[in-house]
Order: C-alpha cells, then structure tokens, then sequence
C-alpha cells in the first residue's frame, strides 16, 4: 500500500485537532449555561421576597439549566468521539455518557414537570410539582381527543 500523500496527513490532523478544539469548547459552554442558570436561578430566588411557590420555581429554573447544560455537553461528547479515532471502545464510552445522561436528563423532566418524558400531556402531573392546567390549551391533539370523548 502506498503512504497517503504529506498534504493529505497534514489536512487530516488539523481537521482533527480542530474538531478537538471545537469539542472542548462546546463543553466550556455546557458548563456556563449549567454554571450561569445556576447563578441566575439563585440571583431571582434571592430577589424574591414573597411568594409560596418560591422554593418550587427555584428548583425548577435549575433543574431546567441542568436539563440544557445536559444536552450541551451530550453534544460536545458526540464531537469529541468523532474528532478522536472512532473505534468500537470510543463508542462504547460515548453510549455510556449518552445513557447515563439520558437517564439524568429524565429524572430532571421527572422533578420539575411530574411527570416522565413520555407521558407529557398524557397523564396529569404529580400534585404538588406545579400548576394543574386544564385539558384545553395543552396540544391540539388532546384537545381533539377530549373533545370526542365529550361528545361520545
């Protein structure tokens, strides 16, 4: 087999190290969006000085931070396994990552709406874990559905 050319060598490890680079720096910013929701979570909590919902709303604008943060670095670890050298033990690390984070991602949906991902709009939320809003206004499907179970 013959060697691949230098100039083609040379392009592969600057586009790699370049997806590297990108990779680190889309997980700095998963960080400052989990970082910075925290702060301004706790910068409005703080502000507040009456309301019963306050502790509530507080856990649910970090849950919510997380939640994004979560995705952004799910994101940095998907360019980062593909900057480095795919091989089946690269992949098997970046599935754990995803799952584990997947699972966390779940268990926030489940504190802060009451319900499971796949449940939204489905099932009534858990009581206590927010407002209770009517059927109507939710997603035009239900709307639809409740509308024939009334007129059935």
């Amino acid at each position: 087999m013959h060697d691949a050319p230098p100039i083609l060598i040379a392009l592969e490890k600057l586009v790699s190290h370049w997806l590297h680079v990108v990779g680190n720096g889309i997980e700095v910013f998963g960080v400052l969006v989990i970082v910075a929701g925290i702060g301004w979570s706790t910068y409005v909590y703080l502000r507040r000085r009456t309301g019963e919902q306050r502790y509530d709303d507080y856990k649910i604008r970090i849950g919510r931070s997380l939640l994004l943060g979560l995705e952004v670095l799910v994101a940095a670890d998907i360019v980062k396994t593909i900057a480095l050298e795919l091989t089946f033990m690269s992949l098997g690390v970046l599935a754990g990552l995803v799952l584990v984070r997947t699972f966390l991602s779940w268990t926030l949906v489940l504190e802060i709406e009451g319900c499971w991902p796949w449940q939204r709009g489905a099932s009534r939320p858990i009581a206590g874990a927010g407002p209770e809003r009517p059927l109507e206004g939710r997603l035009p499907q239900l709307e639809a559905a409740h509308r024939t179970a009334k007129s059935a």
